[in-house]
């Protein structure tokens, strides 16, 4: 038990003094960036899409 009551109390204070937290701007330019990134992939992914669904498409029509 003590071992646990140590890891707790080392984990706190780790979070509470060593830790560096961002700032509110930091934290709306990261999501910002998590947002442009994840539309971009999409967008990436859907054109991927289109292009296979087309081109199985041709292949199907030969057949």
């Amino acid at each position: 038990m003590n071992k646990i009551s140590t890891y707790l109390r080392e984990s706190y204070r780790e979070l509470v003094e060593k830790v560096t937290w961002p700032t509110w701007l930091q934290l709306q330019q990261s999501t910002v960036i998590v947002l442009v990134a994840t539309l971009l992939i999409t967008g990436v992914v859907w054109v991927m899409d289109l292009v296979a669904q087309s081109a199985l498409h041709f292949i199907y029509s030969l057949f």
